[in-house]
């Protein structure tokens, strides 16, 4: 039997989470969810549309929630307290307390989280994932142009979080130190920023993150022992160099069956919808990263202070 779904917000995000459900022979999209209703019709795919999720209740049997970060806690839980398992679009919220509250809600209804963070569907990442042994050092670039979209929050918890989900999942020790510095440019948040992360094993990550890019750039640089891997994200490829063999270094394209990752992420919600296991991004999987990108916004402050201290003390126009 096909599940009832509803998707809740009809915003960027909600719109292709629509597509994708519509299009899915497992499901059935019964509801589009937006305060426009106007908005939510253009994208409903013949669904019914309200502007209420309280509405919900007893009509669906899972939902996707693609609101404002700020709202994923409000959202969210009352969803789960209504018996509706839930697909949160990134970062699970806000805050941890809100995280918390999601888990929590969650455990005491016996309902499924899954939190979208979608680069780990991305099938370069899946194939990346089988090579990954003993991860030394990363190089991530992830640049997008701005848009109006997710400014109620940063750059961080918009856009880098995707790699910090990715390395925290790869890396084989305890984060020991952050680094970090950022700048705001065209929103009163940080829009670019740069980390670097120190794992107890002597890992090193170095992240960087800009909405404010004039190119799309999405990549991913790994080093272990003897290999070098390199990732692109958006293009879904990925290439080897290992040490080794009759020539000393051998190349290899990695082969790749690409598909859409926003089409696989909601596979596997379907699968844990049917088969009551926890997905791999559930809600305390997602807390993690959300407890680490908190933590490099922490650290952009105090890298801002003492930038201002700096110019306060001495920098003339």
């Amino acid at each position: 039997m096909k599940k009832r779904i509803a998707v809740v917000g009809a915003g960027a995000f909600g719109k292709n989470h629509a597509r994708v459900v519509s299009e899915n022979a497992r499901a059935e999209l019964k509801f589009v969810v937006d305060i426009n209703a106007k908005r939510a019709q253009e994208f409903a795919h013949g669904a019914a549309v309200l502007t209420d999720y309280r509405e919900l209740v007893g009509q669906v049997d899972a939902a996707i929630v693609a609101v404002p970060t700020s709202y994923h806690a409000e959202v969210g839980c009352a969803l789960l307290e209504a018996g509706i398992d839930v697909m949160i679009e990134k970062p699970i919220a806000s805050t941890l307390e809100e995280a918390d509250r999601l888990i929590e809600t969650a455990d005491r209804n016996g309902r499924i989280i899954q939190v979208g963070h979608l680069e780990r569907f991305n099938p370069a990442v899946v194939a990346l994932e089988k090579l990954a042994t003993l991860p030394l050092f990363f190089e991530v670039h992830r640049m997008s142009v701005f848009t109006l979209r997710s400014l109620d929050v940063d750059v961080v918890l918009d856009l880098m979080i995707h790699d910090l989900d990715i390395v925290l999942a790869f890396a084989r020790a305890e984060l020991k130190e952050i680094r970090a510095a950022g700048i705001s440019v065209l929103s009163p948040k940080t829009d670019i920023a740069n980390v670097r992360l120190e794992f107890a094993d002597g890992c090193i990550a170095n992240l960087t993150a800009s909405r404010v890019s004039t190119d799309k750039v999405r990549k991913l640089r790994l080093f272990q022992p003897q290999q070098y891997i390199s990732l692109d994200y958006a293009n879904q490829s990925a290439a080897s160099f290992t040490v080794g063999g009759a020539e000393g270094v051998a190349f290899e394209q990695l082969e790749i069956e690409k598909a859409e990752p926003l089409k696989l992420q909601f596979d596997a919600f379907l699968d844990a919808v049917e088969t009551r296991r926890q997905p791999k991004l559930n809600g305390r999987v997602a807390r993690r990263t959300l407890e680490i990108a908190l933590a490099v916004i922490d650290k952009i402050g105090e890298h801002a202070g003492v930038v201002g201290q700096t110019l306060a003390a001495g920098w003339k126009p």
